[in-house]
């Protein structure tokens, strides 16, 4: 059964008008309508709502009940957390002007956690992008021309570094042993591999 069709049942299933009903809804209709379902998301959030619906986390509810991803929720509300505090009538439905794409918004959101987009600075790209929204590509494109391309993300600490080389020398050994193709002498080169790179992992 697809995410959608399991989102319909679900939603069936729930009281008319509920909050968890109108979340579920807003879900399926995430693509049309960003704004509606990223505030209801953002009060399931900030409500804890998750917690009289049975599940241990947010992220837990948004995986399970309306098969979206962290990163996906982490983005929706923040994006949404944008419009809230800059332009508080879109983030309400309010007026006739509409919100620009999620991705777009994504885009400033992003640009404002990293200190690189203050309120003037918004006020500065609001018209164009609330009368013409541009793709998220050149969004990104204006913000570095008006205030510096985005720095580089931190390098991991070198002990997650070399966990993430140990742990895929890991699938390779065990990719290996489970191919018949591979010789055994092969097969334990990449297991000794895989367990020499554990070993310096846990040093690190």
């Amino acid at each position: 059964m697809s995410g959608s069709a399991s989102l319909a049942n679900r939603a069936e299933a729930l009281p008319p008008g509920s909050t968890r009903r109108l979340v579920i809804e807003g879900a399926r209709r995430f693509k049309a309508a960003w704004v509606e379902f990223a505030r209801l998301l953002s009060e399931v959030r900030r409500g804890e709502l998750w917690r009289e619906w049975g599940y241990p986390s947010f992220d837990r509810y948004c995986s399970s009940e309306l098969f979206i991803r962290k990163a996906t929720a982490e983005k929706l509300t923040a994006s949404f957390g944008f419009l809230e505090r800059h332009e508080p009538r879109l983030a309400q439905g309010l007026g006739d002007e509409k919100a620009p794409p999620f991705e777009v918004i994504e885009v400033l959101s992003r640009a404002e956690a990293a200190g690189r987009l203050s309120a003037d600075g918004w006020r500065e790209l609001r018209d164009e992008v609330i009368d013409r929204p541009p793709t998220p590509a050149a969004m990104t494109r204006a913000l570095a021309e008006k205030f510096g391309p985005e720095p580089r993300a931190p390098r991991p600490p070198r002990g997650e570094r070399m966990a993430k080389l140990a742990s895929a020398a890991r699938r390779v050994a065990e990719a290996c042993a489970a191919e018949g193709a591979i010789s055994k002498a092969l097969t334990a080169r990449a297991e000794a591999l895989a367990e020499e790179l554990e070993r310096f992992a846990r040093d690190a």
